[in-house]
């Protein structure tokens, strides 16, 4: 079993969004992603998320799992998990995971379960 975290301050994010607007959201969320997350604080929440995912996964966004890898959902009840694409869970095998996904104070975190 494998933990990644991450925290953003949700500013950080919201100053992006603003600066670059729909072409921020699109480098690292897919269009259903965008779709899902309307508040600044849920686009937060979505960053890290991908972030502690790939730190769980060991590997940092980069050459082996890029943002795209990663697609956040939300289950009937709101709660978030995720899914790899084809290619990537192809490449870290995950068996099983849970994600968690809060934000207050100004600050959106994650944490992520991985077992491969």
């Amino acid at each position: 079993m494998k933990v990644g975290t991450d925290i953003i301050q949700i500013d950080r994010i919201e100053k992006l969004v603003k600066r670059y607007g729909i072409k921020f959201k699109q480098r690292f969320l897919s269009k259903n992603e965008i779709a899902v997350a309307k508040r600044i604080e849920t686009i937060a929440g979505f960053w890290a998320a991908k972030e502690a995912i790939s730190k769980a996964l060991g590997c940092g966004i980069g050459d082996q799992l890029a943002f795209h890898d990663i697609v956040i959902a939300k289950d009937h009840r709101g709660a978030p998990y995720f899914k790899l694409t084809h290619e990537a869970q192809k490449a870290h095998k995950i068996k099983e995971s849970s994600l968690s996904i809060s934000h207050d104070g100004g600050f959106a975190i994650a944490v992520a379960v991985i077992v491969q």
